[in-house]
């Protein structure tokens, strides 16, 4: 198999020695048992005090349960990323399997604290809030009260906490471990046959031969198809599960859990959604032009990525790395140095292998470490900007450890914001160093195309998402002809008459990762590249005063509201008509992509 030479990032693997020195290090029981005990004591002293407490003693019980947590973060964050780098080796799975069982048993010994918090009388919950001695736990602890009518009693937590290692999670981790070993046979026009992984068949999808694209997509669908009978029995499995969720919880819709989340208010989801949905005539309004531009009467699904003359082609990880802290510099010298450590100190994994997880993804681990980047570098000229995007929630995650275990995180609405900061950066460097107008429109397609992908996919995955819980609640477990249909008539009203979606892209919703591990993650892409938009015209606006406010807001986490933290860059993203700004931007890029194009 090709992945199997490392690709163009070969040797590029990341280094968990700070987190743990191997599957045997005995350190890691050796924190399970030390929080364990830690845990008991903990509940030991607060169980049925919180309700007594004063501001001083309830800020001292989060500071404790924060310092136990922290170790327990550590481990999980190790079994989760050696897993992800080579899910093929058992005992790899089998680490996993026993930290998960270990965290929920020391989780549920804890688990009182949230229960016996949000049971707090409003009155007495607001008093201790408005306390001086809360106001570094303020937000973490108001954001956990909003969850009160959906907690259930503590006997029912636990047990929904066991059920999930064996539910919910076991079927992810299966999804998991099935695409990582999936191959894909790619036969030429002469019928000589290739096995590719699924990162190397969908970098095909940027082939600039036609057949080779072709060939690449008839590959991945009759691979998707091979296992979609696995593969539909885990969507079908884990929407019935979010059913039952919501139900014991009291959530009135499939996506409430998810707004809560998120600190944002359906409305305000409700407004992106629609106002990205009314712009749907703009991806055909591009995909027109990039037809013409092919000199194709009409584009097939499989050439929407299909690279222009004038294209630059394959370029090396140095030289994509190289690129991408240029960019960072550019900004702030202090981005470009945070970056540079993933690279340095290898806190990166980057190469092909048989058997890593797909796809690309940033790990905050603990704020005493540091985070770490997985992808799976082909070497097409967009994981240019996947790596921008990843090293961005990269220098997100490093800035905000300080504000500690409970609150380096954001919500997903704003976890996205650097990383899609990070790929306009990068845009704005390629364009500004090249002069050749060919070049300069391929450029612009391309950032385009992923600014779509960003945007317009994410709501229609969205969209495919809701029809999806939907059908599953009312109908019962669907047949994957049903599910197949569902995806199409998500994605017909983005592209219009553009594209030609032929038969085998009704299944290309089954290799997706985020409809199986984050149900309603793909609308908060949406929000972060609307949001980036408007960032960067405040930047433009402000010039370098901009720079150190926004690194504030990335250092800031998620120790305050999105909605607030926003605010101080004198954003509204409550105003329903707040996405119209980038929106228009995104059509002022296809106009000049126009104007280029002659």
């Amino acid at each position: 198999m090709a992945a199997a030479d490392g690709g163009p990032a070969a040797g590029v693997r990341w280094d968990l020695s700070d987190l743990f020195a191997s599957p045997e290090d005995p350190r890691i029981d050796g924190e399970l048992d030390r929080a364990l005990a830690a845990a008991r004591d903990f509940a030991a002293r607060y169980r049925g005090q919180l309700a007594t407490l004063d501001a001083r003693a309830l800020a001292g019980a989060v500071d404790a349960l924060e310092s136990l947590q922290e170790p327990l973060s550590r481990v999980g964050a190790y079994a989760s990323l050696l897993f992800s780098a080579d899910t093929a080796t058992p005992r790899h799975g089998a680490l996993l399997q026993h930290v998960q069982e270990r965290i929920t048993a020391i989780a549920n010994e804890l688990i009182f604290f949230e229960l016996e918090w949000v049971a707090v009388a409003p009155e007495r919950a607001e008093a201790l809030l408005a306390d001086p001695a809360l106001a570094r736990r303020r937000h973490y602890l108001a954001a956990a009260r909003r969850y009160r009518p959906h907690v259930l009693t503590e006997p029912e937590e636990k047990i929904l906490a066991e059920a999930a290692n064996t539910g919910r999670t076991a079927f992810s981790r299966l999804f998991d471990e099935l695409m990582s070993a999936m191959t894909f046979r790619v036969r030429d026009e002469e019928g000589n046959e290739e096995v590719l992984s699924e990162e190397e068949v969908l970098a095909r999808l940027y082939e600039p031969h036609r057949a080779r694209r072709r060939a690449a997509a008839q590959a991945l669908s009759e691979g998707l198809r091979a296992n979609s009978r696995v593969l539909a029995f885990i969507f079908n499995t884990l929407v019935q599960d979010k059913s039952v969720q919501d139900r014991l919880r009291h959530y009135p819709s499939p996506m409430a859990s998810r707004h809560l989340a998120n600190e944002i208010d359906a409305a305000s989801v409700d407004s992106l959604l629609a106002a990205c949905v009314a712009r749907y005539p703009l991806v055909a309004r591009y995909y027109r032009l990039k037809a013409k531009l092919l000199g194709l009467p009409r584009l097939s699904d499989f050439d929407r990525y299909a690279p222009l003359a004038g294209d630059t082609g394959q370029r090396s990880f140095d030289e994509a790395r190289h690129i991408v802290e240029s960019a960072y510099g550019d900004f702030s010298p202090r981005l470009a140095e945070i970056a540079a450590q993933f690279f340095d100190r290898r806190w990166i994994d980057a190469e092909l292998r048989p058997g890593k997880r797909g796809g690309a993804f940033c790990a905050s681990t603990v704020p005493s470490l540091h985070p770490y980047v997985l992808c799976n570098y082909t070497g097409i000229p967009g994981e240019v900007m996947t790596l921008a995007h990843e090293l961005g929630h990269g220098v997100h995650q490093y800035l905000s450890r300080e504000r500690g275990l409970f609150e380096q995180d954001t919500p997903l609405t704003t976890a996205e914001t650097a990383s899609v900061f990070g790929e306009m950066l990068v845009f704005r460097r390629l364009m500004r160093d090249e002069g050749d107008p060919k070049r300069r429109l391929a450029l612009l397609c391309e950032k385009l195309e992923g600014a779509f992908a960003t945007v317009f996919r994410q709501v229609a995955m969205t969209r495919f998402e809701e029809s999806l819980h939907a059908a599953r609640r009312a109908e019962g477990e669907l047949p994957i002809e049903r599910v197949n249909a569902l995806w199409i008539d998500a994605n017909v009203p983005m592209f219009g008459d553009s594209v030609e979606l032929t038969p085998d892209y009704a299944w290309w919703w089954l290799y997706i990762p985020h409809f199986v591990h984050s149900p309603f993650y793909c609308y908060a892409y949406a929000f972060g590249e609307l949001l980036v938009l408007a960032l960067l015209r405040r930047y433009d606006e402000e010039g370098d005063t901009f720079v150190p406010r926004y690194l504030e807001l990335l250092a800031a986490g998620g120790s305050d509201t999105p909605e607030r933290l926003l605010a101080r860059m004198g954003l509204d993203v409550a105003d329903p008509k707040f996405w119209d700004g980038g929106l228009a931007l995104l059509e002022e890029m296809v106009a000049e992509a126009e104007k280029l194009a002659g």
